[in-house]
């Protein structure tokens, strides 16, 4: 299976799910959002994990990738 995961803030990590992911034969990729990153298309991946962090909606100057 390929896992693919959104990657909000530098300082959080996928955590366990990286081992687990390796330990059954999966693939893992990421877009990292505050490195201004592009999504890959939806055939790219067969399950998408949305990692959280600490911004809001409303902090879309500090986090400007929030807009789009």
């Amino acid at each position: 299976m390929k896992i693919h995961y959104i990657h909000h803030v530098e300082f959080e990590t996928i955590g366990t799910i990286a081992q687990w992911s390796e330990k059954k034969g999966h693939s893992l990729s990421s877009t990292h959002l505050y490195a201004d990153a592009s999504f890959p298309s939806l055939d790219n991946f067969d399950l998408l994990i949305i990692m959280g962090g600490p911004m809001n909606i409303y902090e879309y100057e500090k986090y400007p990738w929030l807009i789009e």
